[in-house]
């Protein structure tokens, strides 16, 4: 599914994010930058030992924030790898961090110029929040950085699995439908 903002692209697909052809991907990593399970542990195998030493050289990253990396011996150029905040109950600053790790990942992508840029669901997995929740979070996120800026071409969302896929699909149809509604 795609959507349009001005004259970019917002794009949702069901996939393996190591396989992007995007200048950049993120990362939904840990705080250590070490790797670990899920996109983390897989971005890091495919990507071999270049990404991880470039992240130890980093030292670490905290929770909304966003570093950037090589692609190693990924298609893209960068990994931005940025960390999603564990899901408690939704009263700990949980949708701020997740809208910042959004957020600092596009930032971060338009200070280096990079044009495209694929993005994981971002704390979902391991980290327990809630996939509706989240990506309403990710996609207003995303909408409203591309309204503002007309740098990064093409925001992909690769998503894990046709029920992931299928939540983001919905919520982007209802935005969509939200932001072009005209008043009665």
């Amino acid at each position: 599914m795609e959507s349009r903002v001005n004259k970019n692209v917002l794009s949702l697909i069901e996939g393996d994010i190591t396989k992007q052809d995007t200048e950049a991907i993120v990362n939904a990593a840990n705080k250590s930058l070490r790797g670990g399970g899920g996109v983390d542990g897989a971005i890091h195998r495919a990507g071999g030992p270049k990404i991880l030493e470039e992240c130890i050289k980093i030292g670490g990253c905290e929770t909304g924030e966003a570093v950037i990396t090589t692609g190693g011996n990924l298609k893209v150029k960068h990994v931005i790898h940025t960390v999603g905040p564990i899901y408690r109950d939704g009263l700990h600053n949980e949708p701020k961090f997740l809208e910042d790790a959004y957020k600092n990942s596009l930032k971060l992508a338009s200070s280096k110029g990079i044009k495209s840029i694929a993005f994981p669901s971002i704390s979902t997995g391991a980290y327990g929040y809630p996939l509706e929740e989240a990506a309403g979070i990710a996609l207003k996120t995303a909408i409203t950085y591309l309204k503002e800026h007309t740098d990064i071409e093409l925001v992909r969302f690769v998503l894990f699995g046709q029920k992931t896929l299928e939540v983001y699909e919905r919520v982007l149809k209802r935005l969509t439908q939200i932001a072009f509604k005209c008043p009665a």
